[in-house]
């Protein structure tokens, strides 16, 4: 700090998991606090849409029409015709969890938050009750770690240096050549979507090489004949064929997972945003105890702390039980018009979901109401009827909770708010206050709320070491404990008739079409999905595409190509490159086409069987050249 400005931004050395280092964005955190993107001031449209043109206004106007609105719509449409969208664009307690407490009290419609790791953490329920696995800590002391389909180098580079301090040996599975697959010892190359089909080739390596632990398979797990037995259904020739894997390959990858103990598989969450993605995740967690280790796999660990998040987004302080929509599909409800009001926070919809065409047709109706909420201009301002300017994180107090490591510190606000941004917490409490809401959780003290939510979830200290500015760690819960209805890990899954899927992985078919290529698409170092073009520019709109597909349909490198389907069409520049497999393109998440279209244009929006989850990397495309 200098003159109550940031200057500069640095790792802090007193987490372990960091230990000093920054990311790209991390690093650029001032510039975007200062960025003459900012939104500072209220908003109020006065122009079509989509566009810029806004009149600015007071809180209290702003607030007022909003209330109006909101009075309007229950009155003549019901609660379930408002909707609250919101997600992990910042994943601060009382920026994400707690504002929700209003749209609970109000009965608005909700999104299912299936865009991103849904689908994946529902598969390993099924067979481990609960989806945390490996803690980030436990890195150092792995002698094998397989990073499969996860870029580790470029979306968690701390978790990457701790494997690359560990010395362990790095295996990656990725259908591209990313930045992790460059550094690995042994990189393994699949078609999109064959992950199912690769698992068992491993698992059958495994059983007929004689290298399961018959013993852990007794004591822990439930059904492994049922694994067994379709692991062995498969033939060398039909695990190539499908996967494109040489079984050669397959076994240099058994003889490292037999021998270098211990071991964790690093399960990309990427990887399971394809139509069939969870049944990849859930045959990938099933390797490791085969070999006898308790969740060896590292996911998503949330679940695996003990935190009251119902109570502090007021789920469980209300009778009110809200329509659920899908979040990946919303796009086609909000076009057919089925809400009147629309609250956005703490995402950028009219960029990150897919089938933009739609979404963004939705958001255009003369009769729907949107307010976004927001730090920056972005795709979806443009569509708001009202901007409310909201602080960074570095110009609020509050608490984040991570789904990777299980340290826990209370952040201050380092400069006062900028403009007249105002936390989610105060709009939500002044527009209870507009609406002449009674229910006392909507005006409860922050951290109050936070104490209570969090009263059994430190392993050293309370909730009063917090405020004092110490780091705690949260409680987590045994790794040798399985939330199963048998209580084990479960080969074959007792729920899984429950949700109508196989109770074992399934390989279905693989996401081609004659005429089409595959488009898989994941995160850029610099960019957290559609956050920091402020400060580093537009994302890159290039599409990686193989030498022999190149020749097939004209395109040399460098030469600007066109990338179609049914849904729309985007442009962009051609890299020709052997890192991609033919067949196989691939593009940095979310830019925006040179003919100004969003890379969702094209993408699908079909939902996953299990847990509605994202299709992204299942999306097919032509490609031709562009003149």
């Amino acid at each position: 700090m200098e003159d109550n400005v940031i200057r500069e931004v640095k790792g802090g050395f007193e987490n372990p998991i960091t230990e000093g280092i920054l990311c790209p964005r991390g690093f650029k955190d001032p510039e975007r606090v200062y960025s003459l993107h900012r939104v500072l001031y209220p908003y109020l449209r006065n122009g079509g849409k989509p566009s810029r043109s806004f009149k600015r206004v007071s809180w209290d106007y702003a607030l007022s029409i909003i209330a109006d609105r909101l009075r309007s719509v229950i009155e003549n449409y019901g609660s379930k015709a408002l909707l609250h969208v919101n997600y992990a664009g910042n994943m601060g307690v009382l920026t994400w969890y707690m504002p929700q407490r209003l749209w609970y009290a109000l009965g608005a419609s909700r999104t299912d938050y299936s865009i991103c790791s849904k689908s994946g953490r529902e598969a390993l329920r099924l067979h481990y009750g609960l989806s945390y696995g490996v803690l980030p800590d436990e890195l150092a002391k792995m002698r094998l770690t397989v990073y499969w389909g996860f870029n580790a180098a470029v979306s968690a580079p701390h978790l990457w240096l701790k494997t690359q301090k560990s010395r362990s040996r790095i295996v990656v599975v990725d259908p591209r050549c990313s930045e992790t697959a460059a550094k690995a010892d042994l990189w393994i190359q699949p078609k999109p979507g064959s992950d199912v089909a690769l698992a068992y080739g491993v698992a059958k390596y495994l059983i007929e090489g004689g290298y399961v632990d018959h013993e852990f398979i007794d004591k822990y797990t439930y059904g492994y004949q049922y694994f067994k037995n379709e692991a062995l259904r498969w033939s060398r020739e039909e695990i190539e064929e499908i996967t494109g894997v040489r079984w050669s390959i397959i076994e240099e990858f058994g003889k490292v997972y037999t021998s270098l103990k211990p071991s964790v598989i690093m399960i990309g969450i990427g990887m399971q945003k394809n139509i069939y993605g969870w049944e990849a995740v859930r045959a990938v967690s099933l390797l490791p105890p085969l070999i006898g280790i308790h969740r060896g796999f590292y996911y998503a660990n949330s679940e695996g702390w003990s935190i009251d998040l119902a109570y502090l987004t007021g789920e469980k302080l209300t009778r009110k039980k809200p329509y659920t929509v899908s979040q990946v599909a919303l796009g086609k409800l909000l076009e057919k018009g089925k809400f009147k009001f629309i609250w956005i926070h703490n995402m950028n919809p009219a960029a990150s979901l897919p089938n933009q065409q739609a979404v963004r047709r939705g958001l255009s109706r003369d009769d729907v109401f949107v307010v976004v909420h927001e730090t920056h201009w972005n795709e979806t301002t443009d569509y708001a009827d009202v901007v409310l300017p909201a602080p960074t994180f570095l110009e609020k107090t509050d608490l984040v909770l991570s789904y990777s490591h299980n340290y826990v510190k209370l952040y201050r606000n380092a400069i006062e708010p900028l403009g007249e941004s105002r936390d989610e917490l105060w709009v939500t409490r002044k527009l209870s206050e507009k609406l002449n809401l009674k229910s006392w959780w909507l005006y409860e003290e922050p951290f109050k709320a936070l104490r209570k939510a969090l009263r059994k979830s430190f392993e050293n200290g309370v909730f009063s070491d917090l405020l004092k500015g110490k780091t705690l760690k949260l409680k987590v819960k045994p790794k040798e404990v399985y939330q199963t209805p048998t209580g084990k890990i479960e080969f074959y899954s007792i729920k899984a008739e429950k949700y109508g899927v196989s109770p074992i992985p399934t390989q279905k078919p693989l996401p081609i079409k004659k005429g089409y290529l595959i488009l898989i698409t994941s995160a850029h170092p610099r960019y957290t999905h559609s956050q920091f073009q402020d400060v580093y520019g537009a994302i890159p709109a290039i599409v990686w595409i193989n030498p022999k597909d190149a020749g097939k349909h004209n395109i040399k490198n460098q030469q600007l190509v066109k990338l179609y389907n049914d849904k729309g069409d985007v442009v962009v520049k051609a890299v020709v490159t052997s890192k991609v497999l033919k067949g196989v393109l691939w593009s940095p998440r979310l830019h925006i086409g040179i003919n100004g279209k969003p890379q969702n244009t094209i993408t699908i929006d079909k939902t996953q069987t299990l847990g509605g989850g994202s299709s992204f990397n299942s999306t097919l495309v032509k490609i031709e050249p562009y003149s």
